[in-house]
Protein backbone atom coordinates (compact mmCIF):
# COMPACT_ATOMS: atom_id res chain seq x y z
CA UNK A 1 0.00 0.00 0.00
CA UNK A 2 3.09 2.19 0.19
CA UNK A 3 4.20 2.52 -3.34
CA UNK A 4 0.18 3.43 -4.13
CA UNK A 5 0.90 6.46 -1.19
CA UNK A 6 3.46 7.41 -2.67
CA UNK A 7 2.55 7.13 -6.76
CA UNK A 8 -0.72 9.04 -5.78
CA UNK A 9 1.41 11.43 -3.77
CA UNK A 10 3.78 11.77 -7.17
CA UNK A 11 0.86 12.21 -8.97
CA UNK A 12 -0.77 15.54 -6.91
CA UNK A 13 2.78 17.06 -7.00
CA UNK A 14 2.86 16.99 -10.69
CA UNK A 15 -0.96 18.39 -11.06
CA UNK A 16 -0.35 20.74 -8.68
CA UNK A 17 3.04 22.17 -10.06
CA UNK A 18 1.36 22.04 -13.70
CA UNK A 19 -1.67 24.18 -12.04
CA UNK A 20 1.60 26.58 -10.79
CA UNK A 21 2.84 27.05 -13.85
CA UNK A 22 0.05 27.68 -15.57
CA UNK A 23 -0.85 30.33 -12.66
CA UNK A 24 2.20 31.99 -13.64
CA UNK A 25 1.89 31.82 -17.53
CA UNK A 26 -1.69 33.50 -17.01
CA UNK A 27 -0.19 36.35 -14.43
CA UNK A 28 2.39 37.02 -16.77
CA UNK A 29 0.18 37.59 -20.01
CA UNK A 30 -2.21 40.06 -17.19
CA UNK A 31 0.57 42.24 -16.21
CA UNK A 32 2.47 42.09 -19.88
CA UNK A 33 -1.21 43.35 -20.43
CA UNK A 34 -0.83 46.04 -18.38
CA UNK A 35 2.07 47.01 -19.03
CA UNK A 36 1.35 47.62 -22.89
CA UNK A 37 -1.49 49.39 -21.82
CA UNK A 38 0.37 51.77 -19.91
CA UNK A 39 2.44 52.48 -22.90
CA UNK A 40 -0.33 53.03 -24.75
CA UNK A 41 -1.55 55.73 -22.89
CA UNK A 42 2.09 57.04 -22.15
CA UNK A 43 2.22 57.50 -26.36
CA UNK A 44 -0.94 59.21 -26.92
CA UNK A 45 0.22 61.63 -24.01
CA UNK A 46 3.49 62.12 -25.97
CA UNK A 47 1.66 62.56 -29.16
CA UNK A 48 -1.10 64.96 -27.64
CA UNK A 49 2.04 66.93 -26.05
CA UNK A 50 3.86 67.23 -29.51
CA UNK A 51 1.04 67.32 -31.62
CA UNK A 52 3.08 64.88 -33.81
CA UNK A 53 0.80 61.69 -34.17
CA UNK A 54 3.27 60.01 -37.60
CA UNK A 55 5.45 58.22 -36.15
CA UNK A 56 7.26 58.48 -39.39
CA UNK A 57 6.89 62.59 -39.71
CA UNK A 58 10.91 63.54 -38.97
CA UNK A 59 9.74 65.28 -35.90
CA UNK A 60 7.90 62.35 -33.99
CA UNK A 61 9.02 62.34 -30.29
CA UNK A 62 11.83 59.53 -29.59
CA UNK A 63 10.15 58.86 -26.61
CA UNK A 64 6.90 57.75 -28.54
CA UNK A 65 9.23 55.48 -30.74
CA UNK A 66 11.05 53.84 -28.14
CA UNK A 67 7.62 53.39 -25.96
CA UNK A 68 5.80 51.80 -29.69
CA UNK A 69 8.67 48.76 -30.01
CA UNK A 70 8.63 48.18 -26.58
CA UNK A 71 5.06 47.75 -26.38
CA UNK A 72 4.63 45.82 -29.51
CA UNK A 73 7.82 43.69 -28.31
CA UNK A 74 5.57 43.15 -25.19
CA UNK A 75 2.44 41.90 -27.82
CA UNK A 76 4.74 39.67 -29.57
CA UNK A 77 6.02 38.00 -25.99
CA UNK A 78 2.17 37.89 -24.78
CA UNK A 79 1.42 35.91 -28.23
CA UNK A 80 4.57 33.55 -27.62
CA UNK A 81 3.27 32.87 -23.95
CA UNK A 82 -0.51 32.57 -24.75
CA UNK A 83 1.20 29.62 -27.21
CA UNK A 84 2.92 28.07 -23.81
CA UNK A 85 -0.42 28.53 -21.93
CA UNK A 86 -2.42 26.15 -23.89
CA UNK A 87 0.30 23.69 -23.78
CA UNK A 88 0.59 23.77 -20.10
CA UNK A 89 -3.05 23.93 -20.07
CA UNK A 90 -2.94 21.15 -21.69
CA UNK A 91 -0.43 19.49 -19.50
CA UNK A 92 -2.49 20.49 -16.49
CA UNK A 93 -5.66 18.29 -18.12
CA UNK A 94 -3.81 15.53 -19.05
CA UNK A 95 -2.22 15.60 -15.45
CA UNK A 96 -5.54 15.83 -13.97
CA UNK A 97 -7.29 13.08 -15.89
CA UNK A 98 -4.65 11.05 -15.05
CA UNK A 99 -4.97 11.63 -11.06
CA UNK A 100 -7.98 10.84 -11.18
CA UNK A 101 -7.69 7.62 -12.67
CA UNK A 102 -5.07 6.70 -10.79
CA UNK A 103 -7.67 7.31 -7.54
CA UNK A 104 -10.23 5.38 -9.18
CA UNK A 105 -8.46 2.56 -9.81
CA UNK A 106 -9.10 -0.28 -7.57
CA UNK A 107 -6.14 -0.91 -5.27
CA UNK A 108 -3.87 -3.68 -6.71
CA UNK A 109 -3.07 -4.60 -3.14
CA UNK A 110 -6.34 -5.44 -2.44
CA UNK A 111 -6.79 -7.41 -5.27
CA UNK A 112 -3.65 -9.85 -5.42
CA UNK A 113 -5.04 -11.49 -2.03
CA UNK A 114 -8.40 -12.54 -3.13
CA UNK A 115 -7.55 -14.40 -6.10
CA UNK A 116 -4.63 -15.99 -4.34
CA UNK A 117 -7.66 -16.97 -1.47
CA UNK A 118 -10.23 -17.76 -4.75
CA UNK A 119 -7.55 -19.77 -6.51
CA UNK A 120 -6.66 -21.93 -3.28
CA UNK A 121 -10.11 -22.70 -2.49
CA UNK A 122 -10.60 -20.92 0.66
CA UNK A 123 -7.48 -22.04 2.14
CA UNK A 124 -4.82 -19.44 3.13
CA UNK A 125 -1.23 -19.66 1.77
CA UNK A 126 0.40 -17.84 4.47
Amino acid sequence: MKARETALKLKRFEMDERARKVGDLEQMIREFETIAGDLDRQIQAEEDRTGIKDPKHFSYSTFAKSAALRRDNLRASIAGLRGKLEAAQSDFDTAKQQLARFTTDQPRELSRPRRRHERTGGLSLR
